[in-house]
């Protein structure tokens, strides 16, 4: 969560995982920062796993470009979890959920603009599930390998047509935390 939790290490780390490898300055334009801060904030990521030096991608020995290295996560609360790292948790679910919304607004305003095929594929589904925590852990793992399947961010694996599409699962209680379960 730390290395999250500025808006512009969101911004970045989002840009080289849509986009591929860029330098500090190519995501410096992204963040809205000087290269030399961005250079920090890339630092960070690095610290924490979330982008790599990719010098295989630089077109010289000058460049140093980045990638990500991590894509996707989730986040849950755990037994080891702190109630400072709920409230952090908290906070990122919190902007990236605002970003999200962001994104479905926009969608929502331009709708009639996209073609057909796509308006007829997009969407919001909703459903109601019975399961058990562990139930959950397995369907969750299962639609995240399933998701993972059309990530494509290699240029080159993605089919002709293919667009960038974000997807948000949420799996959230419809009972309240001391009601009893039913048969």
């Amino acid at each position: 969560m730390r290395a999250l939790a500025h808006p512009a290490r969101i911004a970045i780390w989002q840009f080289l995982g849509l986009e591929g490898p860029a330098t500090a300055t190519e995501c410096a334009e992204v963040a809205g920062l000087s290269p030399s801060a961005c250079s920090y904030h890339l630092r960070t990521l690095a610290q924490y796993g979330f982008v790599e030096e990719d010098l295989a991608s630089a077109a010289d020995g000058r460049q140093r470009p980045w990638r990500a290295k991590v894509v996707a996560f989730s986040m849950a609360d755990g037994e080891q979890t702190t109630q400072a790292m709920r409230h952090a948790g908290r906070l990122l679910s919190e902007s990236m959920h605002a970003s999200a919304e962001e994104l479905r607004e926009s969608y929502r305003d331009r709708e009639p603009e996209y073609p057909a095929p796509w308006r007829e594929a997009l969407g919001t589904s909703y459903d109601v599930l019975h399961a058990t925590p562990d139930e959950l852990k397995t369907l969750q793992q299962r639609l995240i390998g399933l998701l993972g399947e059309y990530r494509r961010l290699a240029r080159d694996e993605r089919p002709p047509g293919a667009r960038r599409v974000q997807v948000r699962l949420d799996l959230i209680p419809w009972f309240e935390p001391d009601a009893p379960g039913r048969r």
